[in-house]
């Protein structure tokens, strides 16, 4: 017998690459359940599916950094600052990344590159050692949204949430949609997502002094004239991380979707001060927020 549940929950994280460096990503997540039937005629209520499996999986990876521990450019460290805090030193081939984050805010999984089979095969032992024992069988399937359009892939952090989105390298794969005088503009939504490509959203009210880092005792020797530095404390802990310009936008506000939304209607306004313009800026799948101005 088989149970399943479709668009069960989406996963908003980010991941280390060796070509890209930092990207964040979201993949909607489908279930398949194979086993015998329970004293229920059931092979499992669909409330625990919905509640019991989608908090595995979002204990597991959601608003977290997936790190690949066989990637040789990825140094994993206890933090010397803080008890149950990390350390990230990351060479990727296009920039250098250096954290500080509480052990929960990362997933170390066993693999060369963070892929949907990697993270597949990640969730399905945790999954399945949590299942009543009539479950023989689990067949999850991690899946992008499709997105006729363009999008971006951004990371970020917002140090003012109690949940998990206060984690400091958390993200999402976003498309985006542009109005000027009621036309649609895929020109400008283009130029938006090419700007945007796996970048760092940092806010300016979270930028401290290369004095004022907290990162590994190595960090230091990659340090260059390029690198800019954040940090925060927030309920679970301390954040920092250090990024260079070329994959940094730095923003005048927060990093909610609602004032990232208004940052880029903001923008286009200078350019555009004559026009009315709209902006639906999603975070991930199936939400965000619409500004006009």
């Amino acid at each position: 017998m088989q149970l399943f549940v479709d668009d069960l929950t989406v996963i908003d994280f980010s991941y280390l690459c060796k070509h890209r460096g930092i990207v964040g990503e979201s993949w909607i997540v489908d279930v398949l359940l194979d086993g015998s039937l329970n004293d229920q005629s059931m092979v499992l209520d669909f409330a625990i599916v919905k509640k019991q499996i989608k908090a595995i999986i979002d204990d597991a990876v959601d608003h977290k950094l997936l790190l690949p521990m066989q990637e040789k450019s990825l140094v994993l460290q206890s933090s010397s600052h803080h008890e149950n805090h990390q350390t990230i030193d990351f060479l990727s081939e296009r920039a250098s990344y250096h954290l500080q984050s509480p052990s929960c805010a990362f997933a170390q999984i066993d693999c060369l590159t963070i892929s949907i089979n990697s993270v597949t095969d990640y969730l399905h032992h945790i999954i399945l050692a949590q299942l009543p024992e009539n479950v023989q069988g689990l067949r999850l399937t991690l899946r992008p949204e499709h997105i006729a359009g363009d999008f971006y892939h951004y990371t970020h952090g917002l140090k003012l949430h109690d949940g998990n989105c206060q984690r400091i390298a958390h993200g999402h794969r976003s498309k985006i949609q542009l109005f000027i005088d009621d036309k649609k503009s895929t020109e400008l939504e283009r130029k938006w997502c090419q700007r945007w490509k796996d970048i760092y959203i940092a806010s300016e009210d979270d930028r401290i002094s290369a004095a004022d880092i907290q990162l590994s005792t190595q960090a230091k020797q990659y340090m260059t004239p390029d690198h800019q530095f954040f940090a925060y404390q927030a309920p679970q802990g301390r954040f920092d991380i250090a990024v260079v310009n070329k994959v940094l936008e730095v923003v005048d506000c927060d990093s909610t979707v609602e004032l990232l939304a208004d940052y880029i209607g903001r923008q286009l306004k200078k350019e555009l001060p004559n026009s009315t313009l709209k902006v639906i800026a999603y975070e991930g799948v199936a939400k965000g927020a619409i500004v006009s101005v």
